[in-house]
């Protein structure tokens, strides 16, 4: 008998005591989000986002974003975010009639205005905190076809974001790689934002580079780490993370077998 997995709930609560940071993330569904208490920065590679206690934001799905938790002085992180996935927003669209009339580009994250209904939506989902998502899924479905409706009733041209389901076509890869090679993310993510399969990614990256994805991200990566360390006199510790690699160890290993000097050598 197969074990069933237990899928996290929609709407998520965190809270922290202790800086947190999330490194890299990819943006698969929308995100409606509340900042409690301290502070969040976001970024996307071109662009910094700070939400502080009060701010409401939204995530566009399809985006590659970095964040950092910081909790206030002596006190606690805390922030509420909703998800909405595509097939939940493909039956609300159905049901509800709202279909989007067209596409609209736009930064990854939205600082929305301030209203007193959102306030007020969040405040009520304190009690659903301990909400499962599966045992409760009528429950978390009522909140969150609520947070759809508000989101509309304070701005109806979200429709044109939260009903368009299109997927991203196919873009020119060089910009692309070189604009976001410093997000850890899988090849398949890679693929998929630039409107490829896998195979057909790999195809015209090797084609273009004349190498193969994995080598060509880690030589970018290294590349930039130098210039960093030799010319902004950054420090391993700083900069790995934000490059996309996963250890320090890992980072000074494969920076030495590249350069032939431990990061810490370079002057």
């Amino acid at each position: 008998m197969s074990q069933l997995i237990k899928r996290p709930s929609p709407i998520a609560y965190s809270c922290y005591v202790t800086r947190s940071r999330e490194g890299e993330q990819f943006i698969p569904e929308y995100v409606f989000g509340y900042q409690v208490s301290g502070t969040m920065v976001m970024n996307d590679g071109n662009k910094e986002y700070i939400f502080k206690p009060g701010d409401f934001r939204f995530g566009r799905r399809n985006h590659l974003i970095k964040f950092n938790k910081l909790p206030p002085e002596g006190g606690e992180y805390r922030s509420f975010s909703v998800r909405f996935d595509q097939p939940f927003l493909r039956n609300f669209s159905m049901e509800a009639g709202y279909k989007a009339e067209k596409h609209i580009d736009g930064d990854a994250v939205i600082d929305l205005k301030p209203a007193p209904l959102y306030k007020n939506y969040f405040d009520s989902l304190l009690p659903y905190r301990q909400l499962n998502g599966e045992e409760d899924a009528a429950l978390v479905a009522l909140k969150l076809r609520e947070a759809i409706l508000l989101l509309l009733k304070v701005d109806p041209g979200m429709k044109d974001i939260l009903f368009d389901f299109s997927e991203p076509g196919k873009i020119d890869l060089e910009a692309f790689m070189n604009k976001n090679f410093h997000f850890n993310v899988d090849l398949n993510r890679f693929a998929y934002l630039t409107g490829r399969s896998l195979a057909t990614f790999k195809r015209d990256f090797e084609k273009l580079f004349h190498i193969t994805p994995n080598r060509w991200l880690q030589q970018r990566r290294l590349q930039e780490a130098y210039y960093l360390i030799r010319e902004k006199g950054k420090t391993a510790s700083e900069i790995y993370l934000d490059l996309g690699f996963e250890d320090l160890s890992h980072f000074s290993f494969a920076f030495k077998k590249q350069f032939g000097a431990a990061p810490t050598k370079i002057l």
